[in-house]
């Protein structure tokens, strides 16, 4: 069994995170005397949008500092106003749940001014299973909980993206066109942890290019990816400047593009361990409170550094192969962009799928599994 890294919180907390990714059993884990209102139940959902008071009336008279819990709370946002006034006047306590923030963010709705901390839930990492993972399962099935733990990983999945359409965006009316979106979701899946092409996309999905820009902010809206943005050196120099989208877990990412049946290829094994590894920091950085900004690096001339780092140390440059033999070409891009820094203390990582660390000039070159452990242990991002 594991154990979750999230912290327990000691005020209330929005607790954001895709379906999926546990948030729910957290949440009885952690708050288990907790007074409970789940969403998803269409039937309690009516009733509170109908009189939003009464969660005023069921809660105000529970102890200060109790608990309560409101799952997927984007699904009746009035109830917020209620949730104020029971943190302000009765001194409860809440964890407010949810795997999208779009109506929150785009009705206006009472955010709390403060009186709640914004939390991630992330799909399982590799510190929650004392680094004991199989990479090449992690690759195919991703990390989401039920995908680890499974007998039938593929069949979650096919599972899980069929309900991403229908509960998340049809049944929150996102969209109009559904049919023009699972065309869209299966393309953009396809172009994972690539530059995002607007157009070619739009003329793949046979749709324009505006609406693709709105399904992206839906996928990011919804939590189910992200971008990651191209970092912009100082130096009078041409870069590359469009950002990549990432999807939240290489899994979910293969059963959108329709590619759970087949083994990863080598062509979509890259992208997947840049997924992987990238997720990894990305909970390390929101569990660790490190409030760094991850990005990329490209220059016109193509060459690279998957994801750059400012931290408070420096700056940490990674470059990630799906190979299983370093080679010194890997360093093009952690070498020019070291030198783009100058001044600016850099560590240079190299992470492939080989079986031996190894330093190749100023580049420490790591097994997975040995970079997300000194990842995890604070080394990397300091």
């Amino acid at each position: 069994m594991y154990a979750r890294l999230l912290p327990t919180p000691t005020r209330s907390i929005f607790l954001f995170g895709p379906r999926g990714t546990g948030k729910t059993t957290w949440i009885r884990d952690r708050f288990p005397d907790a007074a409970t209102y789940d969403l998803l139940d269409t039937g309690e959902a009516l009733r509170l949008s109908k009189t939003p008071g009464a969660l005023y009336r069921e809660l105000a008279d529970r102890p200060p500092e109790s608990w309560a819990v409101i799952d997927e709370v984007q699904k009746v946002p009035e109830l917020l106003n209620e949730v104020h006034r029971l943190i302000e006047g009765c001194g409860l306590r809440f964890v407010l749940s949810g795997s999208s923030a779009r109506k929150l963010r785009r009705r206006g709705v009472n955010l709390l001014a403060g009186r709640a901390l914004n939390r991630d839930l992330f799909p399982l990492v590799s510190a929650e299973l004392d680094f004991k993972v199989d990479v090449e399962r992690a690759l195919a099935y991703g990390m989401l909980p039920m995908a680890v733990t499974g007998e039938d990983p593929a069949d979650y999945l096919r599972t899980y993206a069929e309900t991403y359409l229908m509960q998340e965006v049809q049944a929150e009316a996102l969209t109009r066109n559904l049919g023009a979106f699972a065309r869209f979701l299966e393309i953009a899946a396809r172009q994972n942890a690539q530059a995002t092409n607007a157009t070619s996309i739009a003329r793949d999905a046979g749709i324009d290019r505006r609406t693709v820009q709105s399904h992206f902010e839906i996928l990011n809206d919804t939590l189910i990816g992200f971008w990651l943005p191209a970092w912009k050196l100082k130096a009078a120099t041409k870069q590359v400047r469009q950002s990549k989208f990432y999807f939240f877990d290489a899994g979910v990412a293969r059963a959108l593009s329709g590619r759970l049946p087949y083994p990863p290829s080598q062509e979509e094994a890259g992208p997947l361990l840049e997924t992987f590894v990238l997720n990894e920091i990305r909970a390390f950085l929101s569990y660790s409170g490190r409030h760094y900004r991850p990005c990329y690096w490209r220059s016109y001339d193509n060459a690279e550094v998957d994801v750059l780092c400012e931290t408070a140390a420096g700056f940490a440059a990674i470059e990630i192969k799906a190979a299983r033999r370093w080679d010194r070409r890997f360093n093009r891009g952690l070498r020019r962009v070291r030198e783009r820094l100058g001044d600016h203390a850099t560590t240079c990582y190299g992470v492939h799928l080989g079986p031996r660390p190894a330093r190749w000039d100023d580049v420490q070159v790591l097994p997975v599994l040995d970079f997300l452990e000194r990842l995890w242990n604070g080394e990397v991002l300091r």
